[in-house]
């Protein structure tokens, strides 16, 4: 049995917020949150997929206070990257063998596998830390969506975490299979190019709203164009589409080169006429500089 809370350590916890175990139960594990994290990215479709997909998305870790945590963050702002350690606490459940995006063969046992639906929802994500304030950590590269607990913070490490001749599992058959790819990326990046149109108007939409569409788009595309509901691609006639929080970008394949041809409003026809969701009206200015592009 694993417990997470998120009280201020009392229930048999030590008073500072520390980890206890059970009296009634030796074998038991008990895990109380440090801290939360702070993104734009409400629900779990909205966030990457991996912390590489998430390169320019900024995050906030903010620590619980009176643990005395400012002083467990003395010499920490020496380190580039951190290993953060957290919950999936929007799961439920767990599944022994599930099917990554980037697989060519299957299901992969789930131990095989970066899969948020483990037996304990544990999640391990290495950002790069920007700058500490207080009992704030902001950091770059965080594929977690808000509110989700923290449980430890550790430095990486590159002479000992960084091993890059390392085999790759599974993924390195999918190289062989695509013929394509050395390490670290086993399977190679895509090249990833936006037409002009498409340019513009990611370069808008981040203007407008401040979401950095373009390196999203990039950064998740550089994995392959493979329909997946994890990576939100789905395939649309002789194209493809895919979908970043409430917009949706057609692109088509040429070989190794994806081409992102143009953006789109996520939002239904009738949804842009008389919906007052936060953010919609970004979506109607879209629609009235690029009427073509209407639902």
């Amino acid at each position: 049995m694993t417990q997470l809370r998120h009280d201020d350590g009392s229930d048999g916890a030590a008073g500072d917020g520390s980890p206890a175990g059970n009296a009634d139960d030796p074998g038991a594990l008990r895990l109380v949150p440090i801290g939360l994290v702070r993104t734009s990215m409400a629900t779990k479709v909205e966030a990457p997929r991996q912390p590489a997909a998430a390169s320019a998305e900024t995050a906030r870790i903010e620590l619980l206070p009176n643990r005395n945590f400012e002083h467990a963050l003395e010499d920490l702002a020496g380190w580039d990257y951190l290993w953060v350690i957290y919950w999936f606490h929007l799961n439920e459940g767990w599944r022994p063998k599930v099917l990554p995006p980037r697989s060519t063969t299957g299901r992969k046992g789930v131990f095989a596998t970066r899969s948020p639906h483990r037996p304990n929802p544990l999640g391990l994500s290495a950002v790069r830390l920007e700058r500490i304030e207080g009992l704030t950590l902001h950091v770059r590269g965080a594929d977690m969506v808000d509110g989700t607990p923290v449980l430890d913070l550790k430095p990486y490490v590159p002479y000992t975490d960084a091993h890059p001749d390392a085999r790759s599992g599974w993924l390195e058959d999918a190289a062989r299979a695509a013929q394509a790819g050395t390490p670290p990326d086993p399977l190679g990046a895509w090249q990833v190019h936006l037409e002009p149109l498409a340019a513009a108007q990611a370069d808008w939409v981040r203007q407008r709203t401040g979401l950095p569409l373009r390196e999203r788009v990039e950064a998740t595309l550089a994995l392959g164009p493979q329909p997946n509901p994890y990576r939100r691609i789905k395939r649309e006639g002789e194209a493809f589409r895919l979908a970043i929080r409430d917009w949706r970008m057609r692109f088509a394949v040429d070989g190794r080169e994806l081409r992102v041809l143009e953006v789109r409003s996520g939002y239904r026809a009738a949804r842009l006429a008389t919906a007052e969701d936060p953010g919609i009206d970004a979506h109607r200015e879209f629609i009235n500089r690029w009427p073509s592009q209407a639902p």
